[in-house]
Parts: structure tokens; C-alpha cells; sequence
């Protein structure tokens, strides 16, 4: 299991933490509040972010997600924190639950160079695929993923409290 990962397969320099201190658990809740609010407001509009920030990216969810077994990994560039992701380990698969990158970051391979590290840790944890959901009006991320070989696999529809809904599409990368 990487602590710290040095990468760039792809000719894009960054490090990849994994998350284990509470100074990271903040900085990944700072993250989330930044991204999730200028990428996801005009999607599933801002009283859903708010709430879903609230119950799962405050510092207290994050913190319990890793005890209970899930694994947050912070995107560097030198200094300057450029996204994060969160998987877990389901049976033969790895479930990417979170892969939020700054949007002045977007674009430059970053993505990809993650998306690399996820499959050689999905190798290393010898699970046959990478799956992951995805709102179906999130149309940059849905083609993103689309790019990094990721097929569509149907759709789902759950229930996340206060009356809200994921309304996404499921896909799944083998490895």
C-alpha cells in the first residue's frame, strides 16, 4: 500500500498521499467544500451540496469512512493540493466514491496520472475491476471517464436522505 506515491507515467509530475492525519482530513474537507460548490451547484443545485457536504465530507464522516476502511488519497503538485479521490474494496472490484480535482487543474493529466495509480493499486489488491457512479448530467466527468476506458453499466437511483436522490450512471474499467 502506497503512503506517498511520486507519479508520472504519463509525463505529469504529482504526488499522491494517502490520507491518515487529521491535517490531511482537513485539507480534503477544504477541497470538497471548493469543488463540490463551483462544479456541482448547477448540476444537482446548492441545497443538495450543501447537505451532502454536511453528511459526508465534514471532517468527523471523513475520518469514520477511514476507520470503517475506505482509503482517501490527496493529489499534490509540489505544494499546492490539486484534488482527492476515496475507494474501497468490494469484493473482486475497487469502488472509486470520490475523484474531485480542482478546476483550474482539470485538463493538465492529472486525472490520468490518478487514474493510473488507482489501477496499479486495483492490481496490487489483485480485484479484476475499477467501478465507480457518476450523475448522469455530470457530462465532463461522465466523457472523462469514458476517456480513461471506463463503460457504462446501466444506471442507479439511491435515496441519500432529507429527500434527495444520486441519480447516476454505474461504469466499470477492468483491470
Amino acid at each position: 500500500m502506497y503512503l506517498q506515491a511520486q507519479v508520472g507515467y504519463s509525463g505529469v509530475m504529482m504526488t499522491i498521499e494517502n490520507v491518515t492525519t487529521n491535517r490531511q482530513i482537513a485539507t480534503v474537507k477544504t477541497l470538497a467544500h471548493t469543488i463540490w460548490n463551483e462544479h456541482y451547484t448547477s448540476i444537482i443545485g446548492k441545497d443538495q451540496v450543501e447537505y451532502m457536504l454536511a453528511a459526508l465530507q465534514n471532517s468527523q464522516a471523513i475520518a469514520r469512512q477511514i476507520r470503517e476502511g475506505s482509503l482517501y488519497y490527496l493529489f499534490k503538485h509540489g505544494e499546492r493540493e490539486l484534488g482527492y479521490m476515496a475507494i474501497e474494496t468490494k469484493e473482486k472490484t475497487l469502488f472509486l466514491s470520490k475523484f474531485y480535482i480542482n478546476a483550474a487543474d482539470r485538463n493538465r493529466g492529472y486525472g490520468k496520472e490518478a487514474c493510473i495509480f488507482l489501477e496499479e493499486l486495483a492490481r496490487q489488491k489483485r480485484v479484476q475491476s475499477i467501478t465507480l457512479t457518476v450523475n448522469k448530467n455530470n457530462a465532463l466527468a461522465i466523457k472523462s471517464y469514458e476517456k480513461l476506458g471506463f463503460t457504462h453499466q446501466g444506471s442507479i437511483v439511491q435515496s441519500i436522505g432529507n429527500g434527495f436522490v444520486m441519480d447516476d450512471f454505474k461504469m466499470e474499467k477492468m483491470v
